[in-house]
């Protein structure tokens, strides 16, 4: 994958983002989001099947969805200035400074199992998600 390409979306099979919201109209201290070793391993695995191990995984949160706020999950190599970048071994996870106080202590785990699988987007700041699990307010 060429980073000249722009963005490039996850495949689908192995994203499953289940979301939390931050507190309503406030804003929270702490680091952005985290990844688990699961979730670094699996990210790291399909970097190498895309043959793009020079991008990172770009973690926004976007309006939209039946709830406000919906998060994106894509691989990228266009980063700013203003990007929080944070290492977690091979893999680089990049947050635009707007989405970062959103996901602020939020955490993203890697599950293959029969109850469960994919991606999932922990925020221990939620209050409020909705019904379909893939947007908050």
């Amino acid at each position: 994958m060429d980073a000249c390409r722009g963005p490039q979306t996850l495949p689908d099979e192995s994203v499953t983002v289940l979301v939390n919201a931050p507190p309503a109209g406030g804003s929270f201290g702490g680091t952005m989001i985290t990844l688990t070793p699961a979730a670094a391993t699996k990210v790291k695995q399909l970097l190498e099947t895309e043959n793009a191990t020079d991008l990172a995984l770009r973690v926004a949160v976007r309006p939209g969805g039946c709830s406000g706020y919906s998060y994106e999950m894509y691989f990228d190599g266009d980063f700013t200035s203003e990007d929080k970048v944070q290492s977690f071994g091979d893999v680089k996870v990049v947050v635009d400074p707007a989405s970062a106080q959103l996901l602020s202590g939020a955490s993203l785990d890697y599950a293959d199992g029969l109850n469960e699988s994919g991606f999932k987007i922990t925020n221990p700041n939620a209050n409020r998600t909705c019904g379909c699990g893939q947007s908050f307010s």
